[in-house]
């Protein structure tokens, strides 16, 4: 069977078996459809309105040109055929306005067909193209009857639509026509025994074109039934994969939180219980204090540095000209630059100007500096360059003479809390990335090999204020 009721949904049709009882079955209902639209099967598997209207557009477009083409024959073959007569010249017209009808009342409906609706339709046009046929047959009153090609219509939209046993029913009908034409022919006029093998021929013709047409849309609906429960089952695993995807990541950042945060905290008791101890003396509790104290101010910068990787906060973008945050950026770095013995510079091609959250992008170069500078040696340099990379870009690359990171380690440097320094919280990075692509842009590693490791920042350019003269 080939339909399902109208209210089950297509994978529940596949579960149930293809009912033999039923006329049409729902495809798909789309996105954008506000009610359940049940559509006919078809070869082109209409699945909207859209798409149920182009196909029965095709089937009347096919009649038209059927029609048209059979009256222009029998003109121009008139001296085999006869004229047509005016009876039937009035009623090909009459046929064709009606099928010309149908053709504009389609394209000019926009809402759905209901169910009874596209099974009036289909009955109607099947039922008017076998009676065209015999009235063409009876006005021609011909043996041969060229017009019993109209016959050929019906049965395809039979095919496309109806189930098999319905199909094997109207493709019956083609042929009783056919054969009872012959027959009713005799009658008045005496004709060989061959004409009602030629009709046998004919009838054959008309069963093979649709057992064969309802078999190909019938496999056409079985791969589509299987193909959509393979969508399906290809989206369940999808959402599945996500959703273990990220209780993963919440299980990994739990853990390295859970593991950052043990660290200090333990360090912190330790101490405060040492500092406790009677008998110590003042200066070695004093230093215990310290160490409190400084695991608790690294505790809180992790908690911020955190919050602020968790919970970014929206840019507020204004154009400013890069030079000033590159200046600002190094007086900031310079003082721990100068203890590590680095050098830092700044270049600039040109004056150039960005859309960006200030604050943002100089929290963010801080954070790609001071790794730079931690990871140089003494001696070292540092060096912070802006260029216009095109497509409206700016590129701001912070470049160290470092190291280069190891091959098994660049693939997480943006992760959160992966990090290689004994005193990092592993946030700079993932940081400074977040504020990148909040502001339509990204932070890489564009560089990485001996003595040259280059991060590189790229934000939106912004237009240089116009200057003005006096």
């Amino acid at each position: 069977m080939r339909a399902a009721d109208p209210q089950i949904p297509l994978n529940a049709k596949a579960a149930n078996g293809l009912s033999g009882k039923r006329l049409f079955r729902r495809i798909r209902t789309t996105s954008l459809a506000t009610s359940e639209s049940t559509y006919p099967t078809s070869a082109l598997l209409a699945s909207d309105f859209a798409s149920f209207k182009q196909q029965e557009s095709i089937f009347v477009i096919l009649n038209l040109f059927v029609l048209a083409t059979l009256l222009l024959i029998h003109t121009l073959f008139s001296s085999h055929w006869g004229s047509p007569s005016p009876a039937l010249v009035v009623v090909l017209s009459v046929a064709f306005l009606v099928q010309l009808g149908e053709l504009v009342w389609l394209q000019a409906r926009t809402e759905p067909l209901r169910p009874a609706a596209i099974m009036t339709l289909t009955g109607f046009s099947i039922v008017m193209n076998f009676s065209l046929a015999f009235l063409l047959a009876e006005l021609s009153h011909r043996e041969d009857i060229q017009y019993f090609i109209v016959l050929v219509v019906p049965i395809l939209q039979a095919a496309f639509r109806l189930p098999l046993v319905l199909t094997i029913a109207v493709v019956g009908v083609a042929d009783f026509i056919t054969f009872f034409w012959v027959w009713e022919y005799n009658r008045h006029h005496s004709v060989p025994s061959s004409e009602y093998l030629e009709s046998g021929t004919v009838s054959l013709i008309y069963t093979l074109v649709g057992v064969l047409v309802w078999l190909l849309v019938n496999h056409l609906e079985q791969r589509e039934i299987k193909l959509s429960e393979s969508l399906e089952q290809l989206e369940r695993t999808k959402e599945r994969l996500l959703t273990e995807e990220k209780l993963a990541a919440v299980g990994r950042l739990s853990s390295a939180i859970a593991h950052e945060i043990r660290n200090p905290v333990a360090i912190i008791a330790s101490a405060l219980s040492t500092a406790n101890r009677a008998g110590i003396q003042a200066s070695e509790r004093q230093e215990m204090f310290d160490i409190a104290a400084k695991e608790a101010a690294r505790l809180e910068k992790l908690t911020s540095d955190f919050l602020a990787y968790a919970r970014p906060r929206g840019p507020t973008k204004t154009p400013a000209p890069v030079m000033e945050t590159l200046a600002y950026v190094t007086d900031v770095c310079r003082a721990r630059s100068s203890e590590k013995g680095v050098t830092l510079s700044v270049e600039e091609s040109s004056a150039l100007m960005t859309n960006m959250d200030v604050t943002q992008v100089e929290q963010a170069l801080i954070n790609l500096v001071m790794n730079a500078v931690e990871a140089s040696p003494p001696s070292g340099n540092v060096s912070l360059r802006a260029v216009a990379a095109g497509n409206g870009l700016v590129r701001i690359d912070v470049e160290g003479t470092a190291n280069p990171i190891p091959a098994e380690a660049t693939a997480h440097i943006f992760e959160p809390f992966f990090t290689t320094k004994p005193q990092g919280t592993g946030l700079g990075l993932a940081i400074a990335r977040n504020v990148a692509r909040a502001h339509g842009g990204d932070v890489v590693l564009s560089a990485n090999r001996p003595g040259c490791v280059c991060f590189s920042l790229t934000l939106a350019a912004a237009a240089a204020p116009a200057s003005t003269s006096i």
